[in-house]
């Protein structure tokens, strides 16, 4: 990594910081994991300053990580469109100091979550963090077209440790929870890489479109899209949600394909763009069904 093209540090500011975290990133994180305590068995049980702790602790958790893959990724991000933006590329942030915040924050959200917890979610938290700097960010995001497939799991944790929060436990509808967004990650991220291949090309960084071209990503774009069909319904399968949910997840599901085959067919970047906010928008609605459901 060079730090050659970032300029010389400003004094930075509480908006630096946040930005830091990521925070569109950590909603959907918070969201996920607040879902996966919601529908555990036992959350009406958990005390409320509990249950806000394990929240915050995923939000800080998942900040953490993002303010450490910035530190890591600050020379790619400084030549990519979409990144240069960023508190370190544009010289707002010191790299040294965001890499101190994020460790900081990391160990504070692993020990509270532990202590004032219990041990499966904090470890499960320490074990995301760790997967997400060191596995995704540092050993495949700049080495291998499949670094999203593998690197995803990451981003899958939060329901688990939600889960885990109320019960202390793993189990197979957590696991299930875990499946769902491990599963639409690719889809929803190679979306995203057909209309930013030329950051990605500029930054050297071998995404799927890059290294295989478009039509290859689309195709197993289109794989994974139709794997999620039964997983989105497997929580109405295995008795976790109730038949409304299990509607209402086949027809998001179904017009998630439907999505999929517009990407497929569409010379242009459009429907990738289209296909990319309907994948947030259908993570949010699948697991927003399911907390209604349990309600």
């Amino acid at each position: 990594m060079s730090d050659a093209a970032i300029p010389e540090t400003i004094e930075a500011t509480v908006k630096d910081y946040i930005a830091l975290l990521k925070p569109k990133v950590m909603s959907l994180v918070v969201f996920t994991g607040f879902a996966g305590m919601w529908v555990a068995p036992g959350f009406s049980n958990l005390h409320p300053v509990i249950a806000a702790t394990a929240v915050l602790c995923i939000a800080i958790g998942a900040g953490a990580a993002g303010a450490i893959n910035m530190w890591y990724d600050r020379d790619i991000d400084a030549v990519m469109k979409r990144t240069k933006n960023r508190p370190i590329p544009l010289g707002r942030v010191n790299a040294d100091e965001a890499l101190q915040f994020g460790i900081i924050l990391s160990l504070l959200s692993v020990m509270t979550m532990g202590v004032a917890v219990n041990w499966t979610a904090g470890a499960l938290l320490g074990f995301a963090n760790l997967f997400y700097v060191f596995v995704y960010t540092m050993w495949l995001k700049r080495r291998t077209p499949q670094n999203i497939v593998i690197g995803g799991a990451a981003g899958a944790f939060p329901p688990m440790i939600g889960w885990a929060a109320v019960t202390g436990d793993i189990s197979m509808a957590s696991i299930v929870l875990f499946a769902i967004i491990f599963f639409w990650t690719p889809p929803h991220f190679w979306a995203l890489s057909l209309f930013a291949n030329a950051d990605y090309k500029a930054a050297n960084i071998p995404m799927l479109p890059v290294v295989s071209g478009e039509r290859a990503t689309k195709l197993q774009m289109l794989a994974y899209t139709l794997l999620m069909i039964p997983l989105s319904v497997a929580p109405y399968i295995l008795g976790i949600a109730g038949i409304w949910y299990g509607i209402i997840a086949f027809a998001l599901s179904v017009f998630f394909l439907f999505t999929n085959f517009r990407v497929l067919v569409d010379k242009t970047d459009k429907s990738a763009r289209l296909m990319f906010g309907y994948s947030v928008f259908y993570l949010f609605a699948l697991f927003t069904a399911l907390m209604i459901d349990k309600v």
